[in-house]
Parts: C-alpha cells; structure tokens; sequence
C-alpha cells in the first residue's frame, strides 16, 4: 500500500518548495498548475524529455499516470509522485464545462479528485504521493475562531471531506520569514500519525516527512 501525504497551503507558503530535496531520478512530478517549479535550476532535471516532469490539469491523464506508476515497467523507477495542486484540476475541470448547466458536472467533478485522493494510497508498497492542496479558513460569526482545511469546489466535495481519507495532512506556512511545516494545529484538519513528529513545526522538506513515516 502506497503512502500518501498532503501538503496544504496559502499560495506563497512553501508548498513547491518543500519538494526541492527530492531525487528527480526516482520522481514524477505532475504539475497542475503550469507555472513551473519554484528553485533555482529546477529546468535542468525536472524536464518531459527527462521523462520526470508532466504538465497537465486532466483528472484522467492524473489518473492515467497514477496507475502506470503501478502496473507499468516505465515508472518502476518511480518512487515519488508530486501532484502540484490538485485545486488546479478542480477549476480546471470546471471550467472546461462551464457551459454545462445539469448537476451531473458537480458530480463527475467531485468524484475526479475522490478517485485522484483515494487511488493514491492503493498502489504499490514502495511509492509515495505527495498531493499539494491550496487551503481555505473559515472564521466563526459569534466567536471568530478560526478553521483551515483543504479548499474544494462544490458542495459535493465538502461533503466528502477529502482529509478523511488521507493519514498525514500537514500545513506549510511562512513562520518569522522561514518556511515551515506544521505537523499539529487544531485549528485546522491538519493531521500525522502518533509519534511520527516531535515537534509541531518542522522544517520545509518533503524527504524528512518521507523518512519519519518510513515506519507507518
């Protein structure tokens, strides 16, 4: 059973940055939102012609690439799947079928990145994927607490509650102009296993997150 961790975050946090530290050898990065990496060089080893690096916002060609990770001997290689964020796959879905009026579009949306969250921790033993998730906080009228949680599109999405499915979900935030990763907030869904992390700010690299689950 693969391992599957969601980085969540305001843009600007760290999310991309976290994954510098990865081998691009043994990584398929899936960038969703087209803009590119976020550090220095990133060109000369993250690349189509590298056979590492896919830019598409497609939930089908995701899923496509998801499963030859499993089954194919192209991607065996492959250890990390980086899905760069799956928000970018939602608006992206909807607005190819904005035209459409009927509810079935919410519906098919819905269970796109259902499908996308839930496959990710089905494959193989030795595959990580790391979804990045843009995040939404909502303020409380008569208490002004305030609660952060992966941003969806549709009603239908909130329902499901992707966090749910997921057993590591964890912020990335700028703490006194450094990128952090926040491990514990219950002020949010953030989330990790018993005892994987000391601390409840750590910091941002997706291979210390990789190695403290190595056990989980």
């Amino acid at each position: 059973m693969s391992k599957c961790i969601c980085i969540m975050g305001e843009s600007g946090s760290g999310k991309t940055t976290a994954m510098r530290t990865l081998d691009p050898k043994t990584t398929l990065y899936i960038d969703a939102d087209g803009k590119g990496l976020s550090w220095k060089g990133w060109r000369k080893v993250y690349s189509a012609e590298n056979k590492n690096y896919i830019r598409t916002d497609d939930q089908n060609t995701v899923l496509t690439c998801l499963r030859a990770c499993e089954s194919s001997d192209k991607y065996k290689h492959i250890k990390t799947v980086v899905i760069d964020t799956i928000n970018s796959i939602m608006v992206a879905d909807e607005f190819r079928r904005r035209a459409e009026k009927n509810y079935d579009k919410w519906s098919d949306l819905a269970w796109a990145v259902y499908d996308i969250v839930t496959l990710s921790s089905k494959l193989r033993d030795d595959l990580t994927i790391v979804l990045l998730a843009h995040t939404q906080t909502e303020v409380d009228d008569m208490t002004g607490e305030r609660f952060t949680r992966i941003l969806t599109n549709g009603k239908k999405l909130n329902k499901i509650g992707l966090e749910k499915y997921l057993t590591t979900v964890l912020i990335s935030k700028q703490v006194d102009g450094e990128y952090r990763l926040i491990t514990r907030d219950p002020s949010s869904t953030c989330k990790a296993p018993m005892g994987a992390f000391e601390s409840d700010s750590i910091p941002n690299d997706i291979t210390t997150v990789i190695k403290a689950l190595e056990d989980f």
